[in-house]
């Protein structure tokens, strides 16, 4: 394909679904990240598509939301990595809120697994991950059914979480920047986000690293509502990611960084964060922070910016893990 071909091509798929990542880019346009890297660096020379990470989005600052078959594909192994690193957090008894998302998503099928937790969410998704779990008790908001990414929504949906609290919620969006914090594209998920948010005592965000640096039109959770942020460790060259970790940190926010694994397979089944310790890795970088088995697969070293700021910690579980912990929060 030539280079005008491709070109248009991926201008034809941003415009499409909004935005869309370098890997599924590279897959469809049947080439490297990195001409595809050089191809959006051009397409953004000429005023037709904004660059972020690991992908491409419409001009003008901020994106637009991408229809759910998109959102499930885009940063499809990051996701995983987020989620099983997410669920060692939850302990067993406890009540959580799950909020819409696809990484959320992996999250509840991690979670089947926990005794004795109640989940309240408004994504029929993650209940239907947890339909069939085992002492597992799901509360399902009431609202208006969402098409576009299976979720409850508006005045119904946020009238059923008054007065509700549990002690942790999870969260995802489709942006995350150090100055807004986490954002969303659409107004009626935005407002059920921030009524789940108010219900928890902790915030837990998910998100993968495309998301960082990304600013999208409704404000979500603020930086200093963020108890906790589950990313993914960003490529080495991700500068603006690891810039805006960095930033965030200095806010007080929590980090726990999980490892990509890129290997083939899907590994060993999920065991829901119950089994053993896992023992440290060496290297540098932040390390995975849950109990599942490794994975095979090499695993992607921290960027310059935060090498070094890692510490070893032991969990509230036991587990040993890293977490990046730099500034925490006066409470």
């Amino acid at each position: 394909m030539f280079a005008a071909e491709r070109r248009q091509l991926i201008l034809e798929m941003v415009r499409a679904n909004g935005a869309v990542s370098l890997r599924e880019l590279a897959r469809v346009v049947q080439t490297s990240e990195v001409t595809v890297r050089r191809d959006v660096r051009a397409l953004e020379g000429e005023g037709l598509l904004d660059r972020r990470h690991g992908g491409a989005v419409l001009p003008g600052g901020l994106t637009r939301e991408a229809g759910f078959p998109q959102k499930s594909l885009a940063a499809a192994a990051e996701k995983t990595a987020i989620a099983d690193l997410a669920a060692g957090l939850v302990e067993e008894g406890e009540a959580v809120v799950v909020g819409a998302g696809t990484t959320t998503q992996e999250l509840a099928r991690r979670l089947a697994r926990v005794p004795g937790l109640t989940v309240v969410t408004n994504s029929l998704l993650v209940a239907q991950a947890l339909a069939h779990a085992n002492r597992v008790e799901v509360v399902m908001t009431g609202g208006t059914l969402r098409g576009a990414d299976y979720a409850l929504v508006g005045s119904g949906a946020e009238q059923s979480l008054q007065g509700l609290r549990v002690s942790r919620a999870f969260v995802s969006g489709s942006g995350l920047t150090a100055e807004r914090g986490l954002s969303t594209s659409n107004m009626l998920s935005a407002s059920v986000d921030r009524a789940l948010v108010q219900a928890a005592n902790e915030v837990v965000v998910l998100a993968d690293h495309t998301k960082l640096g990304t600013d999208t039109m409704f404000q979500t959770v603020p930086p200093e509502a963020m108890t906790r942020l589950v990313t993914n460790e960003p490529p080495a060259h991700d500068d603006r990611a690891a810039t805006e970790l960095q930033a965030l940190a200095d806010q007080g926010v929590q980090l726990s960084l999980a490892g990509v694994h890129t290997g083939p397979g899907n590994g060993p089944p999920v065991d829901g964060g119950h089994g053993g310790p896992v023992p440290p890795r060496g290297g540098t970088g932040a390390e995975r922070q849950h109990r599942l088995p490794p994975l095979p697969g090499q695993r992607r070293t921290m960027p310059p910016q935060l090498r070094g700021t890692a510490a070893q910690a032991l969990d509230h579980h036991g587990q040993l893990g890293r977490v990046t912990d730099l500034a925490p929060r006066k409470r």
